[in-house]
């Protein structure tokens, strides 16, 4: 298979620890410029199935398709066109912001290390503490920096895991200004969060997951959070 893709389809994808089933038979598809929320209690299996989308998981049961193709048959290649933004934001705190991103560009193998760098500094407007110690950041400012390491590469999936979670209103604009660029780019994007208000102008579709299992968000009036709502008490 080719290492790029225009679509992500999950096809009764189910995921087992143990005894405990934490993905019961889930299926959905994502297409190329789209953003999707994943919406849910805490440990409804949103990260699951986001690290399942990482290739970090393998299914229990089911398949997951990038494309035409799978992620054994993809390998490393497929793996290099998926940028992921989870808990752990991946930033050394003793590392200088430019430094972060300048390793994380040569782990990647990306040409033109030094340009990359720099327009992603622009990009977190972080060009003014390039030789700081990441460490000394704000939250903001390191989800801002963490954020642009997931895109270096410029990924066509991105996968995000409550990325609005402790952010001002500084931070919360300028990251969904970011998401919506990178719709604009063609990437696809996953993201669970509880901030729902955040993403209301962004996602183009919803799946809110309950005992493993992912429903579709019914379009229909009211905000986002509201029809979350209804959807619960349904």
């Amino acid at each position: 298979m080719t290492a790029d893709f225009d679509t992500l389809t999950f096809a009764g994808v189910s995921r087992y620890f143990g005894r405990r089933r934490a993905l019961n038979g889930v299926s959905f598809s994502v297409r190329a410029g789209e953003v999707v929320a994943l919406l849910g209690a805490n440990g409804s299996g949103k990260s699951t199935l986001l690290s399942i989308a990482a290739t970090l998981l393998a299914p229990s049961a089911g398949e997951v398709r990038y494309g035409a193709g799978t992620a054994g048959e993809g390998g490393a290649a497929l793996r290099g066109r998926i940028g992921m933004l989870g808990h752990d934001l991946y930033i050394y705190p003793e590392l200088t912001a430019a430094e972060n991103l300048e390793f994380f560009a040569r782990l990647y193998g990306l040409d033109r290390v030094q340009a990359r760098v720099e327009e992603a500094l622009d990009l977190a407007a972080l060009s003014d503490r390039a030789h700081d110690p990441a460490g000394s950041f704000s939250r903001g400012m390191r989800q801002r920096l963490a954020l642009e390491r997931a895109l270096l590469h410029r990924p066509r999936l991105l996968l995000l895991d409550e990325p609005f979670t402790g952010l001002d209103d500084v931070s919360s604009i300028a990251l969904r200004e970011r998401l919506a660029r990178e719709r604009q780019r063609g990437a696809m994007a996953l993201v669970t969060t509880h901030e729902l208000e955040a993403i209301e102008d962004l996602v183009d579709g919803a799946y809110v997951l309950t005992k493993g299992r992912a429903h579709p968000l019914p379009a229909g009036t009211g905000s986002l959070r509201d029809r979350y709502r209804r959807q619960l008490q349904a």
